[in-house]
């Protein structure tokens, strides 16, 4: 049986890396960009490891998919993200003029949504809830065996 190459099925691979970062320590966000259906950058949240409060999946993504690509804009390309994108992560997301974000969970407390609305470039289409329970429990998960 052949694979469907979907949100869902890019959103598991953002799960996946998610998965890496707990594993690590690292609170449970996981990114992938996908360029012509195909997965060019993948990362996950190493703001522990490389001591660096900026080490989000998606600024580690950004940086990742821009190498492959050659070129400073992500137009044509998609974020998948666990977790719905804080306000710095947004604002790089907006210079990179990705064309397409989707994200899991939203984030209450810190998401881009609720304070920077406009961050992403206009042209910037926002998905979200794909597989957000599964995103959701991950970071509860997380949280609870921290506490």
């Amino acid at each position: 049986m052949m694979n469907v190459l979907n949100d869902e099925y890019f959103m598991r691979q953002a799960l996946a890396e998610a998965r890496i970062a707990a594993d690590e320590g690292e609170v449970p966000v996981g990114a992938v960009i996908v360029c012509n259906n195909q997965i060019i950058a993948r990362a996950h949240n190493q703001t522990e490891r490389l001591h660096d409060p900026t080490a989000h999946a998606e600024m580690l993504a950004i940086t990742a998919a821009v190498d492959v690509l050659g070129a400073k804009y992500l137009t044509g390309c998609t974020l998948y993200v666990t977790v719905e994108p804080c306000v710095m992560c947004a604002g790089a997301l907006g210079w990179s003029q990705i064309s397409q974000v989707i994200y899991g969970a939203a984030d209450e407390k810190r998401g881009f949504q609720r304070y920077a609305p406009k961050a992403l470039h206009p042209k910037t289409i926002v998905k979200q809830g794909i597989m957000e329970e599964d995103c959701a429990e991950m970071m509860r998960q997380f949280f609870r065996q921290k506490r």
